[in-house]
């Protein structure tokens, strides 16, 4: 076999409409999978929880008064000990919810407590934005790849190959 090998031009238009065919249904499957588990993730309860599990879950969210950066649930304060405590005797009342017990911590430590934003108003659009923002950069990024791999794909047509056989037969030519 000699050093230059025939290659297969490719379909007019770059790939192929099969192989085109054969890349989109693997992506499909895979997006159907990420839908599927986010779905799962998402709506599974892990079954009744108990005082405990209640406690933690909002001591998780709410910030400790007197430390920076921790909550109630990973402070070891005097100040986050107490509030604590106050959640358990509420949480073994079983008269209030998880949202009236922060509620009420909040309206006595200051809104300063609250690690996680309301789910409405500026909060929401804080909380929205930045996502908002990563989905626009990977479609950006998505258009970005696509445009150098159609470019990429391109092929030279018969003038450019007669430009660059001239400009090789002008090189050979000169001393």
């Amino acid at each position: 076999m000699s050093a230059t090998t025939a290659v297969r031009p490719p379909a007019a238009g770059g790939a192929s409409w099969n192989d085109r065919l054969k890349r989109w249904p693997s992506w499909a499957v895979l997006l159907g999978i990420v839908i599927v588990a986010l779905l799962i993730g998402s709506t599974r309860s892990g079954g009744e929880l108990t005082d405990q599990d209640r406690v933690d879950g909002i001591a998780q969210r709410i910030a400790c008064p007197t430390c920076d950066g921790e909550s109630v649930y990973e402070s070891q304060s005097a100040a986050a000990g107490q509030i604590r405590d106050q959640v358990m005797q509420f949480v073994r009342q079983g008269t209030y919810s998880d949202d009236q017990i922060i509620q009420y911590i909040q309206t006595n430590y200051g809104t300063r407590t609250q690690l996680v934003p309301k789910a409405t108003g500026f909060d929401a659009i804080v909380w929205a934005l930045p996502v908002f923002a990563g989905v626009c950069a990977i479609a950006g990024l998505a258009v970005a790849f696509r445009r150098w791999q159609r470019a990429a794909d391109a092929r030279p047509s018969d003038a450019d190959r007669e430009l660059v056989d001239a400009a090789l037969r002008e090189q050979d030519d000169e001393p």
